[in-house]
């Protein structure tokens, strides 16, 4: 392996490391017995999707604005991933990107919302696993 394709390799896996975290994070706040934050699992899991999408950037050297748009990011994952082409379902993760983390700009965010949140969270994540193994990437375990 050439030191910069290890280099890749060390970013793409650091970028799931984080992906996971806000996963576990995510999953996590559904545990809590009582005033669980939904918008902030909501938020969690928006960037797991978020940074999954980008760690398949990463890995293919494709550049990616400083954005939150799953729908963007998505657009250019298609141009080496045809799965990127079936999660219209996404688009449903980005609001929380944002109204989830600001005052005035939030609306109350549902158990059943946080909950598809991260249904569609880990459905990218286990989508990118499986494109980054068929390319050859030795990934770390699974959550």
């Amino acid at each position: 392996m050439r030191p910069r394709d290890s280099e890749i390799l060390r970013r793409v896996i650091e970028w799931l490391e984080y992906g996971d975290e806000d996963l576990r994070l995510a999953r996590h706040g559904l545990t809590l017995t009582s005033g669980a934050p939904y918008r902030l699992i909501a938020y969690h899991a928006q960037q797991c999707a978020e940074k999954y999408l980008k760690a398949f950037l990463v890995y293919h050297r494709i550049d990616f604005p400083y954005t939150h748009n799953i729908g963007r990011l998505l657009e250019l994952c298609a141009e080496k991933g045809e799965w990127a082409k079936d999660l219209p379902e996404t688009d449903e993760l980005t609001p929380f990107a944002i109204t989830a983390r600001y005052p005035s700009q939030d609306e109350a965010v549902t158990r059943e919302e946080s909950l598809s949140a991260i249904e569609i969270a880990s459905k990218i994540r286990e989508i990118i696993r499986k494109a980054l193994e068929r390319e050859g990437v030795n990934l770390p375990l699974d959550l």
